[in-house]
């Protein structure tokens, strides 16, 4: 009975020891999670605060030019009808004597080619407000785009702020990583993009020929046949200059664009919910062209929605002998 006693005292010792045990780690779990809560909500009050601030600025500007252009309208109508008023003095119905009109008279009155030149003017101020507000529409979804060093050709040397990246021909100091590319002279970007809406800018007037656009990471990266190369698969979409043509690729399939130039820096942006792809001259804030169901019939069979997350990605085509410079290419800093 003692014996029993004793392991029935040594058993209820061990549990309390236990039990202090498990609450001590409930509650360090749960310290842990509250802390963990609290950083998330204090991120997502941070990003909400910057995202108001952002439309606060956007809708100031908004505002600003919408009353420069109201100004402007009402000058243009003003003059017309000073226009109207003049026409009407001298209409053929009007048969009354007036005296002739003498050089004053003549200096104060409508000028059909000062007005016409203003029209020109104000025309242009229209376009390049237009162009301003559908730039600062596109930057409200920038997002902050860097080269993964483990997914990209042994070639392609990244720099340090992991923006731009260029092509050398040493690649002995190059660490190898099971998920780079080894033959197609191809990289990927960071982040995924599995949600929202995304736009980045990529800067490529020092590269001679190139392709920047999206896909998915289940791009094959082993080999150099189709599955390898951007848009001329299903897993990936993108604009390509090559060859002094622009052109938009997905699926194997083409359409060559008639822009008379390659632009300066491409515009990505990415609406990952409605499955959209569009890619812009950015420095122009011209649509160049939209994946989206206004095309699905030329590149697929229905319309296209996304399946898994996609990342940024570029790719170098062969380089011109004896270049002097090596291509290189720069995701551009949009002040986030």
């Amino acid at each position: 009975m003692a014996s029993l006693k004793k392991r029935q005292a040594n058993l209820s010792t061990s549990a309390e020891t236990m039990e202090q045990q498990v609450r001590e780690r409930f509650e360090a779990v749960r310290l842990a999670l509250e802390k963990e809560e609290q950083a998330v909500l204090g991120s997502l009050e941070q990003e909400q605060r910057e995202n108001s601030s952002r439309m606060t600025r956007l809708l100031n500007d908004w505002n600003q030019h919408l009353k420069l252009v109201r100004k402007h309208i009402s000058t243009v109508r003003t003059l017309q009808e000073r226009g109207a008023e003049s026409r009407q003095q001298v209409s053929p119905g009007n048969f009354s004597c007036h005296k002739k009109q003498d050089a004053a008279e003549l200096a104060i009155g409508p000028n059909d080619e000062n007005f016409q030149k203003l029209m020109k003017v104000l025309g242009k101020i229209s376009k390049d407000l237009q162009v301003r507000l559908q730039k600062k529409s596109l930057l409200l979804d920038s997002t902050v785009v860097v080269i993964d060093r483990t997914a990209c050709h042994r070639q392609i040397k990244v720099t340090l702020s992991g923006r731009g990246f260029y092509v050398s021909p040493d690649d002995s100091s190059a660490l190898i990583h099971p998920l780079q590319f080894d033959q197609t002279c191809c990289a990927l970007g960071l982040p995924a993009i599995s949600s929202g809406r995304r736009y980045w800018e990529v800067d490529v007037h020092c590269c001679s020929s190139w392709a920047v656009g999206v896909a998915y990471g289940s791009l094959h990266r082993k080999g150099q046949d189709k599955s390898t190369k951007l848009g001329r698969n299903r897993l990936s979409w993108s604009l390509e200059f090559r060859d002094g043509r622009l052109s938009v690729w997905h699926n194997d399939r083409h359409l060559t664009l008639s822009a008379r130039a390659a632009p300066d820096k491409v515009g990505v942006f990415v609406n990952y919910q409605k499955g959209r792809v569009a890619f812009y001259d950015a420095d122009a804030v011209k649509l160049l062209q939209d994946f989206s169901t206004s095309c699905t019939g030329v590149f697929e069979r229905a319309h296209h929605q996304f399946t898994e997350p996609v990342f940024p990605a570029f790719r170098f085509f062969r380089a011109r002998d004896r270049q002097p410079v090596p291509d290189h290419m720069e995701i551009c800093d949009l002040g986030l």
